[in-house]
């Protein structure tokens, strides 16, 4: 055999045994890839199971606070309990024992209810409000006085997690809110058709309150309103000017270099430290009032500043530089080139960046512990500087409270909070894909 047939054989060897080892390590690189797609794929599908596991947790236990129970009875307008001498002046008709009313109505219905724990047992059935809204209907239609009219009134709070199955019959009668007798009598009433159950629209129109089945979100909803309407009204044009400023006049030197870097720290502190900023600087120093949706809007603009600002920056540097050089080119100034080309182009950017900015100010609440706004506060704000609380704070109290009934409260205050928060990502997405440009 020649030396050259020899040393063709041999390089056909030694290429052999190196497309054996090429072979062995893509067919070990590509099971990497795929163990590697795999445990992203398994990543996500476990992402997706827990957002699955909680949103059906909060949604299960939340449902049902949208409903109220309601005990339909017929009410005796007694004029002797009203008005025993006979004035019906707004002082005599307001003052009223309008409670005897429903008792008496409740015994009427079970006579064998005659001893005082019994009746005051009974009475717990009826929600707290009942009194107040007999009240109201004597004071809108004093002709009531001395007639028998239906009247639907508020359940207890227990009477409706009974009703709803939250608290079950099987638990010790020790362990229970309401006794066995009680149980009873709803499930009489209920066989009776005077059980109903209707949209709880008290939800969303009453302010907060000790009793769960009277406690509604609508307070919560114009602190926060107000409180988004002051973040929106100051972090939108500051925070636009601040990024315009330094992207396109601010000159390149460690001072600028020094606010870009305190921009960026700033958007990566916790959020309770902006709360206490606001405990000391407005509300120590400058006197501000607590627990207003004023003060409240002041330190979610500070937290939310830099994210505005970010985004904008972002948004500003997305706009291809021939847009800029064109707009020179045609003799325009700077001044011009920024704010008729420039920003008008980087806009749905800026405005994403703001929404997601303001989405992250619904759902702060540490901030505004810090400030007062954990107050239990009744009366639903009229203005900025009214006594508030906020969405996020609202649920942190009900989550709190010790009533079973608020915890479906809790839930259904989530889902709301949600709501908004998808609403207002939803919009920025919207008006992203709907305004974005590609270059």
């Amino acid at each position: 055999m020649s030396n050259s047939t020899q040393s063709r054989d041999a390089t056909r060897q030694v290429a052999e045994r190196t497309m054996k080892r090429v072979n062995a390590s893509l067919r070990k690189r590509y099971r990497a890839e795929r163990r590697f797609r795999m445990y992203g794929i398994l990543s996500v599908m476990l992402g997706i199971g827990f957002l699955a596991v909680l949103l059906i947790d909060i949604a299960g236990k939340g449902y049902t606070a949208f409903l109220q129970t309601y005990i339909e009875l017929e009410v005796y307008f007694d004029p002797q309990v009203i008005a025993p001498d006979g004035a019906l002046d707004e002082e005599t008709l307001r003052m009223a024992n309008y409670n005897s009313l429903i008792r008496e109505s409740l015994a009427y219905l079970f006579p064998g209810a005659t001893s005082r724990s019994d009746r005051r047992a009974l009475g717990a059935l009826v929600s707290n409000s009942a009194p107040f809204q007999l009240q109201q209907m004597v004071m809108e239609n004093p002709g009531l006085i001395g007639q028998t009219a239906r009247v639907t009134l508020l359940a207890s709070a227990d009477a409706d997690m009974v009703m709803k199955g939250m608290i079950s019959r099987r638990v010790p009668e020790a362990e229970r809110r309401l006794s066995d007798m009680q149980i009873a009598w709803l499930d009489t009433l209920e066989d009776r058709g005077r059980v109903e159950k209707h949209f709880n629209k008290a939800f969303f129109t009453h302010g907060d309150s000790r009793d769960p089945e009277q406690a509604g979100i609508w307070g919560a909803i114009k602190g926060s309103f107000y409180m988004l309407a002051v973040t929106l009204v100051l972090s939108f044009p500051i925070g636009i000017g601040a990024a315009v400023y330094l992207e396109e006049f601010a000159p390149r030197n460690r001072w600028t270099d020094l606010i870009e870097v305190n921009i960026n720290n700033l958007a990566a502190v916790p959020s309770i430290v902006f709360g206490l900023l606001g405990l000391a600087v407005f509300i120590n120093f400058f006197g501000m009032p607590r627990s207003a949706p004023f003060v409240g809007g002041l330190v979610l603009t500070v937290m939310t500043l830099p994210t505005v600002i970010i985004s904008s920056r972002a948004a500003l540097t997305s706009v291809p530089p021939s847009i800029r050089e064109a707009a020179l080119g045609m003799g325009a100034s700077k001044m011009q080139t920024t704010f008729h080309h420039v920003v008008p182009l980087a806009m749905p950017g800026m405005l994403t960046g703001t929404i997601i900015g303001m989405a992250r100010a619904l759902g702060e609440s540490a901030p505004l512990l810090m400030i007062g706004m954990v107050a239990f506060i009744v009366d639903v704000p009229k203005g900025l500087f009214d006594p508030s609380t906020a969405l996020p704070v609202q649920i942190y109290l009900w989550a709190d409270a010790p009533e079973r009934a608020f915890v479906e409260r809790t839930s259904a205050a989530i889902i709301v909070l949600l709501a908004f928060l998808i609403l207002m990502n939803s919009l920025a997405i919207y008006l992203r894909r709907k305004f974005e440009r590609r270059w």
